[in-house]
């Protein structure tokens, strides 16, 4: 029978691994998690929202479901005052919405596309320099820290 192997990776290394890229950090939900409380904190949590929602949206199978999130989507991050309104260039948004009557699981793409790309050159790089991740790697440096030290 063949051994397993597994590989352990401590709550600071999985955090370390998160400033190695974006799709790192939303692909961990610790991650998405402390990346989310950060963005809220800057009031621009719409951001992740959407690219949250788009990532859900191209998952979906029914044709129905596609229509009704699709606008879900449009109304809640596209139209002009959405309460969670993204942003994004007029051309964009304009194809979007000349769209929108007959969504595709491909309809948001481009928008999705800029909103990764701002959070990537944006946010990302004050998210890795924030006191929130900051704290979160240091907390769990003391907390594996003081693990070993019954042995030393």
């Amino acid at each position: 029978m063949p051994v397993k192997c597994c590989f352990y990776r401590s709550p600071t290394t999985e955090a370390m691994t998160w400033s190695e890229n974006m799709d790192t950090l939303l692909t961990n939900q610790a991650g998405l998690d402390a990346f989310r409380t950060f963005l809220k904190s800057e009031f621009s949590e719409e951001n992740v929202e959407f690219w949250l929602a788009c990532e859900d949206f191209k998952k979906t199978t029914n044709a129905e479901k596609i229509a009704s999130k699709a606008k879900m989507i449009y109304s809640e991050f596209i139209e002009a005052d959405a309460p969670k309104e993204i942003n994004i260039d007029f051309s964009t948004r304009d194809l979007i919405s000349k769209n929108i009557a007959e969504p595709t699981l491909k309809c948001f793409d481009e928008a999705q596309k800029l909103i990764y790309s701002l959070m990537a050159k944006d946010s990302f790089p004050r998210f890795l320099k924030s006191e929130i991740y900051k704290k979160l790697i240091n907390r769990q440096q003391v907390a594996n820290h003081k693990k070993w030290l019954p042995f030393l």
